[in-house]
Formats: structure tokens, sequence, C-alpha cells
């Protein structure tokens, strides 16, 4: 088969296929048996139409569109094959369906134009010498102190107070009722309560209330004059003066545990304090030492995206967001969370436009390691490997684990280790102080701020301590997803990525026919296209091939037509 290729942007490749005559002849003639053997006509038997009569009823121009469709299918099928194309999909008939038509005679060679996506060729000359920053988080000793103290405050114990007024740090019950100060003074919505729990701690409350109950006696009730912060989360609260009608109830105060071996022995396996601090100081050594570490490879990585050359093709920004979404929806399936009520269409919709941004990054950052390995032949031993997998396997016993995908991803994870060595051994990170440099906001996937979170770290002194409590301190434990976990999950969200799209998306390496809807309006055919859509669940080629392979339908006669 002839064919004649011309790159294009967007690592997309145009292709103008001669398809041969026997091709032709034999399509048109296939088109026209399906039509006699399935050809309804009054008079005549299912399947023993005479030739001319079905001519006639559906019309030679009919029958050639229904052709010229198998015919483009096939043709790609076969070049794709044929001129070893890294097909991505997204194929798109260039050549106008009603010329083609007209220009189709069966047992005449057809020429027919397409264009498809293909993997993009990446260009990355400068990659080593290289020079550019990072900031070092060094490890602060307070940390420890805070952390422990941190858990004596969460471990005090409450005891009354007798013969003395209200203190800072107490626990305060009260009863409280608010009105917005004014002509007419009205009730602040949701402003009151009844034995109402209160630390006596700054920014507890809005300003001014907190500091009017210090000094108030169990039993006194006190009208406490205060303002709502310009910033307040109610803007119609925002910035009113207020007065609240404050009786204190109770009182007590927290008596803070000993902070000894028994306080240790009660907090973490550890049997002594300083075995505990010990632990502790380890752990934020580490966590000072991965967190410069990755700034240093963050900011190589950036440097290294900076000289990189490639055109992304629109198959696989679809796919890496589509990709994005999928975690997306595991971590929140993971939290417990209904994600097909939360993943609507117009959700998704919103997903897809914010992370699209973060998923060419993404896949440039990729690209750009990827260059680095191949130009400097970087690889790991397949022993090396499998001794990663047996140590993960042993720590996940009894798990359900896909061993092949948790090769892969082991694989990946020390090539990419290999690459940055080479990068910090060939290039220079200046390392500056933390809150130097001035980072640009990252893209979030997630539809809020505080629905789920990726962290590698604790957020706080608090969550340290949980991580410590009863064992000894870890930087992170990432719940492991189980295979059927992540089948089950990406099932879902590929039904509503599915609800979403309109157009068929094909999959990769998969020859699809470029149907248009001039190539439908040509060929006059009842049946409505078919939806596809391309999730993070692995296409089969068996699988992807069901579109091309769907049963055609007939075309109308012309009396339908009519």
């Amino acid at each position: 088969m002839k064919v004649t290729q011309e790159k294009l942007p967007a690592s997309r490749l145009g292709l103008e296929i001669e398809i041969p005559s026997e091709s032709t002849s034999q399509a048109y003639e296939k088109t026209l048996q399906q039509l006699i053997r399935n050809a309804n006509i009054p008079g005549f038997r299912k399947g023993k139409v005479p030739r001319q009569v079905v001519l006639q009823r559906y019309g030679s121009r009919s029958i050639k569109a229904t052709a010229i469709d198998e015919l483009i299918e096939d043709a790609l099928r076969q070049v794709i094959e044929q001129e070893k194309i890294d097909a991505l999909g997204n194929a798109e008939l260039r050549s106008p369906i009603e010329d083609l038509v007209e220009q189709y005679e069966p047992g005449q060679p057809l020429t027919v134009s397409l264009a498809i996506d293909v993997a993009p060729t990446a260009k990355l000359e400068n990659y080593k010498g290289l020079t550019t920053q990072a900031e070092e988080i060094l490890y602060k000793p307070e940390k420890v102190d805070e952390v422990l103290e941190s858990y004596r405050e969460r471990s005090a114990t409450r005891v009354p107070v007798e013969g003395r007024p209200a203190q800072a740090q107490d626990i305060a019950v009260i009863d409280f009722t608010g009105q917005l100060v004014g002509d007419e003074p009205k009730e602040i919505p949701g402003g009151s309560a009844t034995d109402f729990e209160l630390e006596l701690s700054e920014g507890r409350f809005i300003p001014g209330f907190v500091e009017g109950i210090i000094g108030m006696s169990v039993g006194e009730t006190k009208e406490i004059e205060t303002t709502f912060p310009e910033d307040y989360s109610q803007a119609e609260l925002s910035g009113q003066p207020a007065v609240f009608t404050v009786t204190l109830k109770d009182l007590k105060e927290k008596e803070l545990p000993e902070l000894d071996d028994d306080f240790a022995q009660d907090i973490s396996e550890f049997e002594t304090l300083a075995e505990l601090r010990e632990s502790l100081e380890k752990r934020f050594q580490d966590e000072a030492n991965d967190k410069t570490k990755a700034n240093k490879q963050e900011a190589l990585l950036e440097a290294l995206v900076a000289n990189l050359e490639v055109e992304l093709p629109e198959t696989l920004i679809r796919r890496e967001v589509d990709h994005m979404i999928t975690q997306t929806a595991m971590r929140f399936s993971e939290q417990g969370m209904d994600i097909k009520q939360m993943f609507t269409p117009e959700v998704v919709n919103m997903m897809r436009q914010r992370s699209r941004p973060e998923a060419i990054a993404r896949l440039r950052r990729t690209m750009a390691l990827g260059e680095v390995a191949k130009q400097e032949s970087i690889t790991v031993d397949a022993a090396e490997v499998e001794a990663k997998v047996e140590e993960i396997l042993k720590d996940l016993d009894g798990q359900s684990i896909d061993r092949d995908r948790l090769r892969e991803v082991i694989e990946e994870d020390l090539i990419r280790d290999k690459i940055f060595e080479f990068l910090e051994a060939n290039c220079t990170v200046e390392l500056v102080p933390e809150g130097t440099l001035v980072k640009e906001e990252s893209v979030e996937m997630e539809p809020t701020q505080d629905d789920a979170t990726d962290t590698a770290t604790p957020s706080s002194t608090e969550d340290a301590v949980d991580v410590g409590a009863k064992a000894e301190p870890a930087l992170a434990d990432e719940p492991a997803s189980t295979e059927a976990a992540v089948e089950v999950v990406a099932e879902v969200v590929a039904e509503v990525v599915a609800e979403v799209d309109a157009p068929a998306t094909p999959a990769e390496k998969t020859a699809k026919s470029p149907r248009s809807k001039s190539a439908k309006s040509a060929a006059e055919s009842p049946e409505s296209a078919e939806s596809e859509a391309i999730a993070e669940v692995e296409v089969t080629e068996e699988a992807a091939a069901k579109p091309a392979a769907r049963k055609r339908s007939t075309p109308k006669s012309k009396k339908d037509e009519g």
C-alpha cells in the first residue's frame, strides 16, 4: 500500500494513503452482499433480493459511503502496522468525504488523507553543567519539644477550679447569646449556645471574647463587647460590632503530666524519655534531609525541563488528565467518600480544565528524565528490581498486590533515583535558606483544598505525635491500594468520565475509522456514533478494536430518504 507521511504540529502525523484497486472492489462488493443478505424488501425473501433491486433501492452513493468507511478503517490499521507507526489515536479524516464518494470507483485506486497522533519526539541537548538553586531545610531541635509539649497538653487531666476567677488556659463551660449592635439590635444567627466548652486561649473565638471571660467567677454573668473581624467567614457579620451575654457555669484547669520516663511509656513503646527523644530527633532530621533532597531534585527537574523541546499530542495530554482524575478518585474512595455522587459530569469537566496545565507539566518532566536516561543509557538490573519487590511484598504480607504492576513501579522509581544521582553529579545545586525562593502555586486536582490531601510529612506537631505514639515515629505511612480497590474505583471513574465525553477517543495503537459528521451525512446511516471514553483503565487490543468491529447499519433506501 503506497503511503506518504507528513509531520504535522502537536506531534501529529499526516498520512496520504493510496488504497489499491483490489481493495476498493472488494469493499464495495462486501457492502453490497451484506445488503443483499439483510435487506427487507416487500415481494422478496430475505437474502434473495436481486442485486439490481438492491442498487435501485439503496442507491450507489449510499453504498459507496458505507464501503469507504470500512476501506479507511482497514487501510489505517494496515498502514500503522506496515510503516511501524507509534500511533496513539485521535485519527482524523482530512479528505472531504463528499469528494471521496465522488472519486470512488470500485476496481480503481482511491487516495485518502488522514492525520493521527503519534508518540512525541523529545529533544534535550543541555542537561549537563546546569546551575540552579534549592532551599535547604534544616533540622529544628525545638520541634521535638513542641511535639512532647503538644502530647502533654492532649494527655492533661481536668481539675475543677475553686476559689479563684478564670485564667488563661482554663477550660470554661458557658452559656452565651449574641446580638449585633445598632439602631435596632438583632440576634446573631447561630450566635448562642448552652453548656459550651471553651479553652481560654488566644484565637479560640472572635477577638475580645476570650479576654472578656478571663477574670469572671463561676456563676457570674457578663456582657462582652467585641467586633467581628473584617475577614470573617460570614460576610454579613464581618466588621460588625456585637455584644455577647455570657454566663460562666463551670471552670476547670489542665493538669499536665510530668515529662519523664513514665510519660514516655504511656505514649510510645519506648522505656525512657531519652529513647523517645532520640527517636523523634532522628525522625525530624530524616524529614529535613528528605525535604532538602526533594527540593534539589525539583530544582534540577525545572532546569532540565527548561531545556526540553517537545510537542505533546492531545491524546497523551488527555490520557494524563484522566489518570490524574482517577488518582484523585482513588484517594477519595480510600477515605470512604462516595465518588459516584461526588464526581458529577460538571465536576469532572471542571477538574479536567484545572488539571490540564499540571498534566502537561508532568508529561514534560517525565520526558525530560526519559531523555537523560536514554542518552546516558541509565538502566537498572532485573535482580535489583526483584530484590526490592520481595522487600516490599514482605512488608505488605497478606495484602492482594499486582506483582507485575509493583515491579513496573519499582523499576521506574529505581531508574528515577539513578537519573537524579547522575544529574547531581553533573550539575550544580546551590542550597539557600528556607523561604528564600518564591514558588509558583501548584494546580490542585481536588474540588476543594480540604477534601483530600496527599502529604508526605505531618501537618502539625499533633499529627507527628499520632504517628509516633505506641510506635517508632516514621516519616509517613502511605496507604497501599489493593488491586481490587483500584479496579473498582477505576471502573466508577470510567463510567463518570464516559458520561461527560461526547467524541470518541481511539485507544493506544489501535486504528479506528475516523468517522465524521460529514461522513455520516454522506452515508445517511441511521446509526448514531458510539460515545467512548478512556480513563485510567488499561484497554486491551481486543476491547479497543470493538468500536471498529461494530455491526454497521444498513444505508437507507431511496424510499426512506424521501
